[in-house]
């Protein structure tokens, strides 16, 4: 989870240098919005017993979400023929697929280990 933070730092880094090689820059009200629903989302969860089960699902979704957003990213690149944000994109691509499949491959284990504190009274974070 620690390596996929970083990764997100550098996607948002090629993102950034792509932006600027089109002379253009993101939306901050866009990044604004989009850093509160998270936030909102996150909250919402945390008063739940369930919380880890929760997010687990919810990062699952938005994984899911970034391959959709990168894939409509790099076929645009494509119509362009701008075959070097082709190259980032795709690497980009290829991290948030792997991060999908790393959730994926968790899932029931995170479920085990949740059902097994929730009976030993734990709760997550102790």
């Amino acid at each position: 989870m620690r390596e996929h933070i970083t990764e997100s730092k550098e996607q948002a880094s090629r993102l950034e240098e792509l932006l600027a090689a089109l002379d253009t820059s993101h939306s901050t009200v866009k990044d604004t919005m989009m850093s509160i629903v998270g936030n909102l989302a996150a909250l919402m969860h945390a008063p739940a017993p369930d919380e880890v089960i929760k997010n687990t699902f919810a990062n699952y979704a938005f994984e899911h979400f970034e391959i959709a957003a990168y894939k409509s990213l790099l076929t645009l690149a494509e119509l362009t023929g701008d075959t070097r944000a082709d190259r980032l994109l795709h690497q980009s691509l290829l991290e948030e697929e792997a991060m999908a499949q790393w959730i994926d491959r968790h899932i029931a284990q995170t479920t085990r280990t949740f059902v097994a504190l929730s009976e030993a009274g734990e709760t997550a974070g102790r």
